[in-house]
């Protein structure tokens, strides 16, 4: 496994498209921007075949600190769910290609 960067995947759109990976970094720039706009407003993303992102709540709690056993209280926050989507769930299962 190893990290992907996003410039590794704007360069790989703009050399499939044949475009300037400038005019396709801001395309995906702006993709991302929108999305988190979009999750932020609290609503659910669904991208057929891909997946779905769903803004969560999650309550606040009571926890532990590992180092002193001492009791703490977490704060409610937001987080974001993502569920896999038909196409994406298949091609993860498929056996990984060796290098």
């Amino acid at each position: 496994m190893r990290n992907v960067r996003k410039k590794e995947i704007v360069d790989q759109i703009a050399a499939k498209l044949q475009l300037r990976a400038l005019v396709v970094k801001d395309v995906v720039q702006c993709f991302l921007d929108e999305v988190i706009n979009e999750l932020a407003q609290g609503n659910r993303l669904e991208f057929r075949e891909f997946g779905i992102f769903e803004p969560r709540q999650c309550a606040a709690r009571l926890a532990h600190n590992p180092k002193t056993l001492e009791r703490v209280q977490v704060p409610a926050r937001r987080t974001v769910k993502f569920k896999l989507g038909r196409v994406m769930r298949e091609q993860l299962q498929k056996p990984q290609a060796t290098r």
